[in-house]
């Protein structure tokens, strides 16, 4: 019976249906070229007048995708017969359904509209947001894409960043770089702060407006503990963290102090093995 069903569909209703299902996938694959021309011309539009931020203009982008992928749906459902008032009753009556399964996802758009207002950080930003630390590549509609420093791309859902401390490296012009740097005992302790202020000050791009501070931060066994602190552009952070450890290697080095030794009271001492019994 349900192989006759099949045969009387197929004599009577088959090309009409296979008609459909290729205007439906021909309308599919050029809507679909369309909305991606139209987000292009959209971003290049808000792009070229440079009077919107291109975090709040990746956002638009991206609701203006979604808003014509459910009227290209549409579409398509209308061309099988689907009329769109009894499409809109169905998803009126599955609401509560589609509310609770999509929770979640709610909660993240909420957020991120939030996060457009209150603008913590922008595209290009080095942030550190739920945990994860990068520069933002985009705030999209549930959640904020990160390209993490060894070039890995991680998604953080708007939720999660607005519910824990958003950190943002880049908001301020200058940034002090912290290191540290260790002398011996006996190391005339003045000398060697002296030397490291005039080795940091000749590294480029550190800011001539505010000195470096160089300071001794603790006493230890070894010797002391100097806090080595240039300050920076934010844009050059990494450049100057690693020249400043360079500088302070070959200051030391210059000057000829010894590598500071762990006491012989504080050094683990490895008995030697016992001989096994004969």
């Amino acid at each position: 019976m349900n192989t006759e069903a099949i045969w009387v569909f197929l004599t009577t209703q088959g090309a009409d249906f296979g008609l459909k299902i290729i205007g439906a996938l021909v309308a599919w694959g050029i809507g679909r070229w369309l909305i991606s021309l139209s987000q292009r011309i959209v971003a290049k539009a808000l792009d070229r007048g440079k009077r919107m931020d291109p975090t709040l203009s990746q956002y638009l982008v991206s609701i203006l995708g979604v808003l014509l992928n459910i009227v290209l749906i549409l579409a398509i459902l209308d061309l099988f017969g689907v009329r769109t008032t009894s499409f809109a009753a169905l998803l009126a009556g599955a609401g509560l359904a589609i509310g609770t399964a999509w929770g979640g996802l709610l909660t993240h758009f909420a957020a991120g509209v939030f996060l457009q207002v209150l603008r913590p950080y922008r595209v290009g930003d080095f942030v550190s947001v739920g945990g994860v630390t990068g520069t933002v590549r985009e705030l999209g509609l549930f959640g904020t894409t990160l390209i993490l420093p060894d070039n890995a791309v991680c998604t953080v859902g708007n939720n999660k960043v607005l519910s824990d401390t958003i950190t943002n490296f880049s908001q301020l012009q200058w940034r002090r770089v912290d290191v540290t740097a260790k002398v011996a005992n006996g190391v005339d302790v003045n000398e060697a702060i002296e030397l490291l202020k005039t080795a940091v000050r000749q590294i480029p791009n550190v800011s001539t407006e505010q000195a470096p501070d160089v300071e001794i931060l603790e006493f230890t066994p070894e010797g002391p503990l100097l806090a080595v602190r240039p300050y920076t552009h934010t844009d050059h952070y990494w450049q100057v963290y690693f020249d400043t450890h360079r500088a302070i290697v070959r200051t030391f080095g210059a000057a000829g102090y010894p590598t500071p030794e762990t006491p012989i009271a504080h050094r683990t001492i490895t008995p030697p093995p016992v001989p096994a019994a004969t």
